[in-house]
């Protein structure tokens, strides 16, 4: 028995169908079904339904996998580090990153990433939405302030704060009879109740503000936009605005009294992780660190 023939037999069946795994892994359909079929005839018995709109197991085919999909993934693997010369990072590596941090930092990365590892050839999906790792074909995704998840290690790379910040010439009320001061906000969507901000100035001294919304918007980059439009103040990862208040174009009014942001990469929680995802795993936290 081939045991490639079961790496593509787990493939089919972890994205269930020919043509998707044939989209998450480059291969011709024709060459997994052909590969799966191979494989049915060695062992003398059908592992999936043939003719179903949707790719059904057998039930030997749904044992097959799931006693395999793991060691085997492991081992197909290796075998391929082995041909293309083990610990060096080569192939294709596709990672799952937030938009905003996608958008803001993922290109002069995935350039300095390219010269540093020539022959890995570096696929990054912008998306917010919470992707399966394994199930949608990823290497490694990016993920801030992320759940704990068992099926899952990785690194922090970076820590990022909130602060509040707001055109140079918005005018800063001062603050009511509580001890608050209202102001015009832009804040994020889908947020029915917003504030106290609670901030800490440059001289340690804490600010409540009791933001009014004027505007809503769905990510940080929108937010941002509209106050340096002039639109009103807001709270936005120092990341995001770092230039801007250096260059003038916005002012700090404090940072957030909350936990930090933390930055993580994480990959599949396994012993034996590929070359390429450890280059990039390193790569990320020696670049922000």
């Amino acid at each position: 028995m081939d045991i490639t023939t079961v790496a593509d037999f787990n493939l089919v069946a972890t994205h269930g169908g020919f043509g998707l795994a044939s989209r998450a892994s480059g291969q011709p359909k024709a060459t997994l079904s052909r590969r799966v079929r191979a494989l049915e005839e060695s062992l003398g018995v059908r592992l999936v339904e043939r003719g179903a709109r949707k790719l059904k197991l057998t039930p030997e085919g749904a044992i097959l996998h799931a006693r395999t999909v793991d060691p085997f993934g492991e081992i197909a693997q290796v075998v391929e580090e082995l041909k293309a010369g083990i610990g060096r990072p080569r192939g294709v590596l596709r990672v799952s990153a937030p938009l905003m941090f996608a958008h803001t930092a993922m290109g002069p990365l995935g350039a300095a990433f390219l010269r540093a590892y020539p022959e890995v050839r570096l696929e990054v999906t912008a998306d917010d939405r919470l992707v399966d790792l394994v199930g949608d074909g990823y290497d490694a995704v990016l993920r801030f302030n992320p759940r704990p998840d068992d099926t899952l290690v990785g690194r922090r790379f970076m820590s990022d704060q909130l602060v509040l910040v707001a055109p140079p010439d918005l005018h800063r009320p001062q603050p009511g009879p509580s001890g608050d001061t209202e102001i015009q906000a832009i804040v994020r969507t889908g947020r029915a109740e917003v504030g106290p901000w609670k901030v800490v100035d440059t001289a340690g001294r804490v600010h409540t503000f009791r933001p009014q919304p004027v505007l809503c918007f769905s990510t940080p980059l929108l937010i941002r936009s509209a106050v340096l439009a002039g639109a009103g103040a807001a709270m936005v990862p120092r990341s995001v605005i770092a230039e801007d208040i250096v260059a003038g174009r916005l002012v700090e009014w404090g940072a957030a009294q909350a936990p930090p942001i933390e930055g993580w990469v994480l990959h599949a929680s396994r012993r034996l992780v590929s070359p390429k995802v450890s280059a990039f795993v390193n790569f990320l936290c020696e670049h922000f660190n």
